[in-house]
C-alpha cells in the first residue's frame, strides 16, 4: 500500500511538472506570436510612412526625415529597435498634427491607414506586453527555476517603443 502511495505521488508530481512546462511552452509561444504580429505591424507602418513621404503632404525636409526615421525603423538590429521605433513614432506624430490641411484623395487615404494601423499597433502592443508580463510571473514561480522548466527559452522582454503612446 505503501508503495502505490509512493508511486501515485510521484506521478501526481510528474504530471504537474509535465503540465507546468506545457504551460510555459505555449506561454513562450504565445509572446513569439504576439511578437511577430507587432513586427508586421510596425514594417506596414514604416512602409506607409515612406509612402506618406513620397507623397504630396510633406514638405522637402519632412520627406527626408520620415524617409529617414522609416528606413532606420525597418533596418534597426534588436538592439537599437526601441530607438529607431521612438523616431518614427515622432516624426509621425508632428506630422499627423499637421495633416489637417490635406486635401488630396489618395493623400487622405495614407493618413487614414496610417491612423488605423497605429491603432492596430497600440492592440498589438498591449497583447505583447501582456504576454511577457504573463510568460515571467510563471517563469518566476521557484519550481520552475529549480526544474529549468523553461529551458533554454530566452526570458522574454518588452521594448522601451512599447510604452510610447505610437
Amino acid at each position: 500500500m505503501k508503495f502505490i502511495l509512493i508511486l501515485f505521488a510521484f506521478a501526481l508530481a510528474a504530471w504537474y511538472l509535465s503540465y507546468s512546462a506545457t504551460r510555459l511552452d505555449r506561454l513562450h509561444h504565445r509572446v513569439e506570436t504576439s511578437w511577430a504580429n507587432l513586427d508586421g505591424l510596425l514594417q506596414r507602418r514604416a512602409a506607409i510612412a515612406i509612402e506618406i513621404a513620397r507623397s504630396e503632404i510633406s514638405d522637402p525636409a519632412s520627406a527626408m526625415l520620415l524617409t529617414f526615421a522609416a528606413h532606420q525603423a525597418r533596418e534597426a538590429s534588436v538592439r537599437d529597435r526601441s530607438q529607431a521605433e521612438t523616431g518614427l513614432s515622432g516624426a509621425l506624430g508632428i506630422l499627423l498634427e499637421t495633416s489637417s490641411h490635406i486635401s488630396g484623395e489618395i493623400e487622405k487615404d495614407l493618413i487614414r491607414e496610417l491612423r488605423e494601423l497605429t491603432e492596430k499597433i497600440k492592440m498589438a502592443v498591449a497583447m505583447h506586453v501582456d504576454a511577457v508580463t504573463r510568460t515571467q510571473l510563471v517563469r518566476k514561480k521557484w519550481i520552475n527555476r529549480i526544474f529549468r522548466l523553461a529551458g533554454t527559452a530566452p526570458e522574454p522582454v518588452t521594448y522601451e517603443f512599447e510604452g510610447d503612446v505610437l
